[in-house]
């Protein structure tokens, strides 16, 4: 088990990176904006169910035979620009809300949770970012390697669960009031679709 030093400088450190939006608090924020505070929460949720596939994967060592084989990482990577632009898609041709609604009709909080773990399980960046980030703060005289990635991987789970709340929690306050109109609410749409859009074209373009 890591020692109290080391998850103090790791929890440091994971807090350093999740305070810099990326491509998780993208779509976080974007689905608290489109749909309010409850479905950016289950999102957050969703992406952190993704979170604990890769701390298992980089537990196990399968996320190093992501990162070798260039094959692997290809499908992987256009499996989750696929999912990305169908999220795009929909959200662009959506059918107008009613003009006399109050609020954009909810979606399953079961579908929110499972598009946002997908969208984190299908970036084999992450993979790759967990496998490279997780063994520095292992050590072997404390034991096992395995069961101190997963230690680490909760607590990097943990914060993150905060940190992206928060980011939902302040977005969707922020947006409560723009979403007043269904003519506001197809302009949301519309720049939901193409945010996820845009991050489809930043997986495309990233390298291994």
């Amino acid at each position: 088990m890591p020692d109290l030093t080391t998850l103090a400088l790791f929890s440091a450190a994971t807090l350093a990176i999740l305070l810099v939006p990326g491509p998780a608090v993208v779509f976080i924020v974007t689905r608290s904006v489109a749909q309010g505070r409850a479905a950016g929460l289950v999102s957050v949720l969703g992406v952190h169910a993704g979170s604990a596939v890769h701390v298992v994967a980089a537990a196990l060592g399968i996320s190093a035979v992501l990162a070798a084989s260039a094959t692997a990482f290809t499908i992987v990577k256009y499996a989750g620009v696929a999912y990305l632009l169908w999220l795009g898609l929909r959200r662009l041709l959506a059918r107008p809300a009613d003009e006399d609604a109050a609020e954009p009709p909810m979606r399953s909080k079961r579908r929110t949770f499972w598009e946002g773990a997908v969208v984190n399980v299908l970036n084999p960046k992450t993979a790759i970012f967990f496998l490279a980030f997780l063994p520095h703060f292992t050590d072997p005289a404390a034991g096992p390697i395995a069961p101190q990635m997963l230690v680490l991987g909760l607590v990097w789970m943990v914060l993150g669960i905060a940190s992206d709340g928060a980011y939902a929690l302040l977005s969707s306050a922020l947006a409560t009031r723009v979403r007043r109109t269904a003519r506001a609410r197809r302009r949301i749409d519309v720049g939901s679709g193409l945010v996820y859009l845009g991050l489809a074209a930043w997986l495309t373009a990233e390298k291994a």
